[in-house]
């Protein structure tokens, strides 16, 4: 009888043992992937949503756990300490999934700033304008991602607790951040140096939180927030850029130096210059020819008098003068200056030697 009842007691514990583990699996089952679905939505409802969850989820499987147990006629104590450890395993099956979000704080704040920041109301990509305000599309995506940070920070799976200040303490880094611009822009100018920030963010623990419940501290929150500043500046200088090419981009007014060149070609020569840029050597030396006949001429003194004896002036002078021009810039390029030089001089000293001779 002693060993029947020892084998009977061996079988029983095992059999116990085993709806416990199936208990459990079935409670991790249900709770686990809704848990993780709620904490990636991170709203203002998640903790409620998840309280409600495990209330419902707990109360179905020690329901069915105690409908299990009466087949083995458990004592009283045994009951409550196996229902007991039920309810236990369901919390610490939140709080597995809590930290297991909170160790991706980083990225699902990244990711809130993307999806807030890129997108618009109807979750379609944002497409940068002239319209959209870059500074005020900023400030909301970064509070949605201080708010996200808010909800894993801290688990709430006690109802009847007081509501904690993590929210509001977490803000305030956006709000130190806006100021510390504006006073370190204003200290640029005075030579100051820019005033520190305390807002009780450098402590171990959140006013009203237990620690236990703590799974971000507030110093480690205040680096996260730095880091994600750093890492999220190159999208709004993007936006910024995209914005600025937009904006040139919509400007139906061509730069100025287009507009002046339109103003003297026309338009269809300009369009031909760009298509054609060798025309620029060209127009380059119609422009030395221009101001060298303009030099040659006088043209200044010769309207002086009047319109008509100057274009009469002109147009006797014209012709001689470009021929002397264009006489001047090829024997400039063939070297022959020199020469007509030395035969001129020697054209001036034989009739010198003649007067000598006579």
């Amino acid at each position: 009888m002693r060993d029947i009842n020892a084998h009977a007691q061996s079988v029983r514990a095992a059999k116990l043992q085993e709806l416990r583990s199936t208990s459990e699996k079935e409670l991790e089952a249900a709770i686990a992937e809704p848990v993780s679905s709620l904490l990636d939505q991170a709203t203002q409802d998640t903790w409620p949503s998840i309280r409600r969850l495990l209330e419902h989820e707990s109360k179905v499987a020690t329901e069915s756990l105690a409908k299990a147990l009466s087949a083995f006629e458990p004592t009283g104590e045994e009951k409550s300490s196996m229902l007991m450890n039920l309810v236990n395993r369901s919390r610490s099956i939140v709080e597995k999934k809590a930290r297991d979000e909170t160790s991706q704080a980083l990225i699902r704040m990244k990711d809130r700033f993307s999806n807030t920041f890129g997108h618009d109301e109807d979750s379609l990509p944002r497409v940068w304008g002239e319209e959209h305000d870059v500074r005020a599309i900023t400030k909301a995506a970064r509070v949605a991602s201080l708010k996200l940070l808010s909800v894993i920070a801290v688990l709430r799976l006690d109802s009847d607790g007081p509501p904690d200040g993590v929210e509001a303490s977490l803000l305030t880094l956006l709000k130190d951040s806006d100021q510390l611009a504006i006073e370190g822009a204003e200290n640029s100018e005075t030579g100051d140096s820019p005033p520190s920030s305390n807002n009780g963010l450098s402590s171990s623990t959140w006013p009203g939180v237990a620690p236990a419940d703590t799974m971000l501290t507030p110093a480690q929150c205040r680096s996260l927030w730095r880091q994600f500043k750093a890492e999220t500046e190159y999208s709004i200088s993007q936006a910024l850029s995209a914005q600025e090419a937009k904006r040139h981009g919509n400007s139906w007014l061509p730069p100025p130096w287009a507009v002046a060149a339109i103003v003297v070609l026309g338009f269809n020569e300009f369009m031909a210059l760009l298509r054609n840029p060798l025309y620029l050597p060209v127009i380059f030396v119609l422009f030395l020819i221009a101001k060298a006949l303009w030099v040659q001429l006088d043209l200044g003194r010769q309207f002086q008098y009047g319109a008509l004896p100057g274009i009469v002036t002109v147009s006797s002078k014209f012709l001689p003068t470009v021929m002397e021009t264009f006489k001047g810039l090829v024997d400039a390029g063939s070297g022959r200056p020199k020469e007509s030089e030395a035969s001129s001089n020697s054209a001036r000293r034989e009739p010198n030697k003649m007067a000598y001779a006579n």
